[in-house]
């Protein structure tokens, strides 16, 4: 591979990268951390171990990207954690 071409696919890799969104939760006084962990293993398709641990960043730091993808994919996703009563937006 030429070093032209070895550029572009690195190129290419970033640009395919940077049309990324995400999906920040927000931290809330409101939900507990069993809902918040069945919402994300329900609309975010994390594991629970994920779950947990997105659950624990959003209480102590406030916020957590708990989600990155394109923004078809994401769209939804995120209407179901409005709908389950969760603080996100994507990004």
């Amino acid at each position: 591979m030429s070093t032209k071409e070895k550029i572009q696919e690195e190129l290419d890799v970033l640009e395919k990268e940077a049309n990324l969104n995400e999906i920040v939760l927000y931290n809330d006084d409101v939900n507990t951390f069993d809902h918040v962990i069945e919402t994300l293993i329900y609309a975010c398709e994390h594991t629970p171990e994920q779950a947990e641990q997105c659950s624990i960043i959003v209480h102590y730091k406030g916020k957590c990207t708990v989600k990155t993808g394109e923004l078809k994919d994401l769209e939804p996703r995120c209407t179901m954690l409005l709908n389950a009563g969760l603080s996100a937006e994507i990004v």
